[in-house]
């Protein structure tokens, strides 16, 4: 199948890249700068913003699945995750095209900011507010405007080898434990559900 990945030069979007040609895919990679890959039969590479519509319609036309895998690494106010929602469904509208969203935001995102551990909360008042509040945005303009996807809430992320063995928790319910999580995890849980999704118009949160 061919699979667009957005925010693919590093982190999450990267190793989706990666798994995804092992397994065989066509995969579009989108990031503004060079995807550090060797050249591959099934790799397409885009350079560009996510924020640019030119450059997203020609990542996500013709894909069957989009891995919506942006990061920023300062904590300052941003609006790229809702400015590039707003891109992205417009180039759908455009292109009548309705391939699987898979959407990487994070547990503290929306509804489930309440359900994280107090020191979780904490770090999220002092360091990542601004950040979440616009992957709030974006999950509600995404929600409300599209058909077709999941919002993924990975818990703390770590650099750790994929391991196959975690929880998939599709509910919120008071008690709960999100914690620790690798990247490489991540990544196999969204290629997997490109492939398969399972969780359609859910928020699965992703832990140990």
């Amino acid at each position: 199948m061919k699979i667009a990945v957005l925010g693919a030069s590093a982190g999450i979007g990267l190793q989706c890249v990666r798994l995804a040609l092992q397994k065989g895919h066509e995969v579009v990679a989108l990031s503004r700068r060079v995807v550090p890959l060797p050249d591959h039969a099934q790799l397409i590479r885009v350079q560009g913003s996510a924020t640019d519509a030119r450059a997203v319609r020609s990542a996500v036309e013709g894909a069957e699945a989009v891995l919506v895998t942006l990061g920023v690494k300062s904590p300052l106010p941003t609006t790229v995750f809702s400015d590039s929602s707003r891109i992205l469904l417009q180039v759908l509208n455009e292109i009548g095209s309705l391939p699987t969203l898979i959407v990487l935001t994070g547990f503290g995102t929306g509804d489930s900011w309440s359900y994280n551990s107090f020191p979780m909360r904490l770090l999220f008042s002092l360091l990542l507010k601004q950040v979440y509040a616009d992957k709030r945005v974006q999950e509600q303009l995404i929600a409300a405007g599209y058909p077709r996807w999941e919002m993924v809430r990975p818990g703390r992320l770590t650099n750790g080898s994929m391991t196959g063995r975690y929880r998939v928790l599709d509910a919120l319910v008071e008690g709960m434990k999100v914690g620790a999580i690798a990247r490489a995890d991540v990544a196999q849980f969204l290629v997997a559900q490109a492939e398969h999704p399972t969780y359609l118009g859910k928020y699965p949160a992703l832990t140990y």
